[in-house]
């Protein structure tokens, strides 16, 4: 109470509330940066959303639904996911990878993804119940649009055909095949592992590509187009275009506009024969169950 006293008083009072005042503000500074930040960060994403067209849609990011967006993105090729459990969506923002926070089967979701934009939707939620429901309510909003679907159940697999999907894959049954066939066939299945899956084998790889308009390979036989010759390229099947599939075509099968080519080889060579196809080269040509290819 001295006067000495009461003018340390003043001095511990005005610093203590200019620090107060220091914090409360550093505080409001961070929750208003942190909230305008938030809502510039998803209105970029509402806005790369709406630009996307030719895209992928996919409904799952569990662990498989996860490796398919990966080795979509891998290829390059522009893909959005529709995902509904909290919990995933901070993979998706460390994965870099464009999404819709919400149920996959409600209409409301898929048109939010470019339903109608689209070229494929792969289904890959763990319920076939859910999958079948997405299946359906894809179909009916792009009659054009190609669809996979996941099934867990053998027995499913024919009522998501039935329900529009122009394909469907048991992970389990694939899985169950591969086993079999590496102790089977050993050889053949470390060949495919190979050419399948482009991480192994010094850089050879399986690829389908499509011959476009552009392609500068069009209308020779496969002799003349000298791809074995001057790509080191091995083309072990032809899909023509009206969808016949020819295995290890002769030397004088014509390479036609709308035509498939499936080669097996390096890398960098398959990337210079998808130059030689066109620009669109690597995009799929889907073969639909009972639709237009």
């Amino acid at each position: 109470l001295s006067p000495s006293g009461r003018i340390f008083t003043l001095f511990v009072i005005f610093f203590g509330v200019g620090n107060v005042a220091y914090l409360v503000g550093q505080f409001t500074t961070a929750m208003v940066e942190g909230s305008i930040r938030t809502a510039l960060g998803r209105r970029k994403l509402e806005s790369q959303i709406r630009n996307l067209k030719k895209h992928y849609v996919l409904c799952g990011y569990g662990r498989i639904g996860r490796m398919i967006a990966l080795e979509i993105a891998k290829k390059g090729l522009p893909l959005i996911v529709i995902e509904n459990h909290p919990e995933v969506l901070d993979l998706l923002d460390k994965d870099g990878l464009l999404y819709i926070r919400g149920d996959a089967s409600d209409d409301e979701n898929l048109e939010a993804a470019g339903i109608h934009k689209a070229v494929g939707l792969i289904s890959a939620v763990s319920s076939d119940a859910d999958n079948l429901y997405i299946v359906m309510s894809a179909r009916s909003l792009n009659p054009d649009l190609f669809i996979l679907s996941r099934a867990s159940e053998e027995r499913s697999i024919r009522k998501l055909k039935g329900a529009g999907a122009d394909r469907v894959i048991s992970p389990y049954l694939i899985g169950a095949r591969k086993m079999a066939q590496t102790i089977l066939r050993p050889t053949v299945a470390d060949f495919l592992e190979t050419t399948v899956h482009s991480e192994g084998g010094g850089g050879l790889v399986m690829e389908e590509i499509l011959v476009t308009p552009a392609s500068r390979i069009r209308d020779v036989t496969l002799m003349e187009s000298n791809i074995r010759r001057d790509l080191d390229l091995i083309v072990i099947a032809i899909k023509t275009s009206s969808g016949r599939m020819l295995f290890n075509p002769s030397a004088q099968a014509r390479i036609e506009e709308g035509d498939t080519l499936i080669a097996v080889g390096h890398r960098d060579n398959m990337a210079q024969l998808e130059k030689l196809l066109g620009a669109d080269a690597i995009k799929p040509n889907y073969p639909r169950n009972g639709r237009k290819s």
